[in-house]
């Protein structure tokens, strides 16, 4: 499902946060990656999500090199992966209702006509009833906040889900029912999982096997 060879991205003060760092993710599998912070994790998370490019090694997701990146990347390698961050304050656009927030990726890809229906399904599937889909993050908490994330994360059925520390700034039962909704979509869907993260206990209950930092 995904490759990561040789990866070195992210650079500070002259040297690569991550360098030379490889993880393979098979199709349905779910991996933890467990690791300080600062240690790069976050950089590799968004090589794998291909949100940046990095500076040597390769990506192969779903048997594809990955040449491009961003928006330059092939739309059919595009939607395949959805990605939650740790801030879902700085991950959503402020000027938007959740229910925009959710619809972003349809939008962005042309599919008008699944918005309606797709929206209020991944709503109830994450627990945003009532009219919390019509409010602003302002009007929202964080985790009510976060739900409109993984939501959105979700509505092009990508087959593998990149979180990079979703559920670090949660408390414990939102960080459960979250982890759940993800639960619950890999079982239906298939996909595969890279949750990134610092929590050893959260990472062993949630996924197949965990690699730490220092091992890759």
């Amino acid at each position: 499902m995904l490759d990561l060879k040789n990866i070195t991205a992210g650079y500070e003060r002259g040297e690569p946060v991550v360098r030379s760092v490889s993880l393979g993710i098979a199709p349905g599998e779910a991996v933890g990656l467990l690791g300080p912070s600062g240690c790069g994790k976050s950089t590799l998370a968004r090589v794998a999500a291909l949100l940046h490019r990095p500076d040597g090694g390769t990506v192969t997701l779903d048997g594809v090199l990955v040449t491009g990146w961003r928006h330059r990347a092939p739309r059919e390698l595009r939607t395949a992966v959805g990605v939650v961050f740790q801030s879902p304050r700085l991950a959503a656009d402020p000027r938007l209702r959740l229910r925009e927030i959710v619809a972003e990726p349809l939008r962005a890809t042309g599919r008008q006509i699944e918005v309606r229906e797709r929206v209020d399904e991944l709503a109830e599937m994450v627990g945003l009833g009532g009219d919390l889909l019509n409010r602003r993050p302002h009007e929202v908490s964080d985790g009510q906040l976060q739900r409109a994330c993984l939501a959105r994360a979700l509505v092009l059925r990508p087959r593998l889900l990149v979180c990079d520390e979703m559920t670090a700034m949660l408390d414990a039962s939102t960080t459960a029912a979250l982890v759940a909704v993800v639960e619950r979509y890999r079982t239906v869907s298939g996909a595969s999982l890279l949750a990134v993260g610092h929590d050893r206990a959260l990472l062993d209950r949630w996924c197949d096997r965990t690699a730490g930092w220092a091992e890759l």
